[in-house]
């Protein structure tokens, strides 16, 4: 079956599964019934033979998320399951392929060796001499091994200190959410940090740094605990988890700078109003029917200019509606 095939079948399947989902959640009579179909269209996306590259341009794994949220219990497990079995198909294409080193090794087999025994009688014994490629294999699994670096750690490390073992426990907490945030390329990387061990050397520097997180620093802490923690904030605890923030350059980044893009641009909407709004303690400004207001088309307006940007770039003019007093501004 093509590629495409597979991509229609798959794409079918799950309009299926979300169809029959969406009429299970609803208190009709007939949510046994949907819930039945809805299982039944999951099972079948779990027999389709899927790769990354058809996962990504579907991008059924990204919608199969709400299903996992669905208020029906078989059917969020179900869904739970197959998106695992889809994040696991997902790594392995990304990771490198070292299993094939293995069967290069064992594809060499034994070298024979021909030994003359007796030469007056002509025997000849054969003897199967094996290389030392198994231990040369194994080193090679060590350095490999120890070159990806340290083993994940399960628990958390203690520092007999209360207070910062909490703050390393909410770190450890933020940086695990990655693991099902991340799509694509970035969950093989994901998959391969370790969340403990960052949460502790960030609480290590945070500590060095900053002192207690009750100390004199403790607003520092606690700006960076809620974005390391907002879920509208994925991308810095994502950054920092794969090491492309260092904990140093973590404890320096204002607040603006490690908000989201979305409260990022809520501030500058913010700062915008607070500059129009600014007028109002100005000299009196010139009025003038050259401009037409968009929102009630009068052409009685108020305006003022402003040097906004550098000295080289053209002033900004703030205009003002006298009717409606609508605001609008251009350069």
């Amino acid at each position: 079956m093509g590629s495409k095939a597979v991509e229609n079948e798959l794409v079918e399947l799950f309009q299926k599964a979300q169809k029959a989902a969406d009429k299970a959640a609803k208190d009709d009579g007939c949510e046994e019934a949907e819930e039945q179909r809805c299982l039944d269209a999951l099972k079948a996306l779990r027999s389709v033979p899927v790769t990354m590259g058809i996962l990504v341009s579907t991008q059924v794994g990204k919608r199969l998320r709400n299903v996992t949220k669905h208020p029906r219990e078989k059917i969020r497990t179900l869904a739970a399951e197959l998106l695992d079995a889809w994040k696991k198909v997902v790594t392995s294409e990304t990771l490198p392929d070292n299993g094939n080193k293995a069967t290069k090794v064992e594809d060499k087999q034994f070298k024979s060796v021909k030994v003359e025994v007796n030469a007056s009688k002509g025997e000849s014994v054969k003897v199967e001499k094996k290389p030392k490629v198994e231990t040369e294999s194994i080193g090679s699994k060590k350095a490999s091994s120890s070159s990806n670096g340290p083993p994940k750690l399960t628990s958390m490390i203690k520092c007999n200190d209360a207070l910062r073992d909490k703050f390393r426990e909410i770190l450890y907490e933020a940086f695990s959410k990655v693991v099902n945030e991340a799509e694509g390329e970035d969950l093989a990387r994901v998959n391969a940090c370790d969340p403990v061990r960052i949460a502790v050397s960030v609480e290590t520097v945070m500590f060095e740094k900053l002192g207690r997180s009750n100390g004199a620093q403790k607003f520092k802490y606690r700006s960076i605990m809620f974005n390391l923690k907002d879920g509208n904030n994925p991308d810095l605890r994502r950054r920092v988890l794969l090491g492309q923030i260092k904990p140093e350059k973590l404890i320096v980044m204002t607040a603006e700078e490690m908000a989201s893009d979305n409260r990022k641009l809520e501030n500058k909407q913010i700062k915008d109003k607070a500059l129009f709004e600014c007028e109002r303690g100005m000299k009196p400004k010139a009025t003038t029917d050259q401009f037409k207001c968009g929102k009630c088309g009068q052409r009685m307006c108020t305006y003022y200019q402003l040097q906004t940007r550098s000295a080289d770039e053209p002033m900004t003019t703030f205009v003002t509606c006298v009717n409606c007093n609508n605001h609008w501004k251009f350069c």
